[in-house]
């Protein structure tokens, strides 16, 4: 039998969770419910869900706190947040992204948009890639045991910034744009902001530790990966660009 994703929906209106959780098992989902973070730090001890549904405000601690503190934490740093909000400010949408929630979705939603954007950020967190290794200078990228070393030394990415690294190595010394970025890795069917690309860039980088400055912003353009870095010699036929 196959295994249903498990989903933790973390919503202190009960009316909504329970709308949430019919809709979810209705379409192939195991949906737990819980009403606050304590609650919600419970379950993710006993089970790790397979994606987090997370209210941003709370009873206790908020929602956004939580993510932070998931994303500190080696279980839970790789584990999908979408976070559900009534905060519709372009600001409140970037804490929600910098605190480490994958996505933002905002109340009222309908429930088609929701189902798309949890299957979305499950597509990402076991990303169909080929299966091959990539290198650019001393980062080496192996899709298929979903590795990446930087000098020899293994890095820890989360799942969205596995498939983000692995394009931008494939199409090494190129610009891409934001959009061009959300349409590659992120899927265009799926409704987010081209901010999350920076979101994720930034996290990205701070994964990579001294291989962050092989990611290049290019101003008014887009992101770039190049060969150069100021601990690593280029691999044979690489070439090399300049910020």
């Amino acid at each position: 039998m196959r295994k249903l994703p498990r989903v933790l929906v973390v919503e202190d209106e009960p009316s909504i969770a329970e709308l949430i959780a019919v809709n979810l098992r209705h379409n192939g989902f195991a949906p737990t419910v819980v009403f606050d973070g304590a609650a919600a730090q419970r379950e993710v001890d006993a089970v790790l869900p397979d994606v987090i549904l997370l209210d941003w405000m709370l009873p206790g601690e908020s929602g956004a706190a939580l993510a932070r503190q998931w994303r500190k934490n080696e279980r839970t740093k790789t584990v999908p947040i979408l976070m559900l909000t009534a905060r519709s400010d372009e600001s409140d949408k970037v804490q929600g992204l910098d605190a480490g929630a994958d996505d933002y979705i905002t109340k009222p939603f309908s429930t088609q948009e929701l189902l798309a954007r949890i299957r979305a950020v499950l597509r990402r967190r076991a990303p169909e890639i080929v299966n091959d290794t990539v290198q650019v200078g001393e980062l080496v990228l192996d899709a298929a045991t979903y590795r990446i070393t930087f000098c020899g030394t293994e890095l820890k990415v989360g799942p969205t910034e596995f498939k983000l690294l692995h394009y931008l190595m494939k199409h090494a010394e190129r610009v891409h744009t934001r959009g061009t970025l959300l349409d590659k890795v992120w899927g265009d069917h799926v409704f987010i902001e081209e901010r999350t690309v920076d979101v994720h860039v930034k996290r990205l980088r701070e994964s990579l530790g001294e291989a962050a400055c092989m990611i290049e912003t290019v101003r008014g353009a887009g992101y770039r990966l190049t060969g150069s870095n100021g601990n690593s010699r280029p691999a044979p036929g690489s070439s090399l660009s300049t910020a």
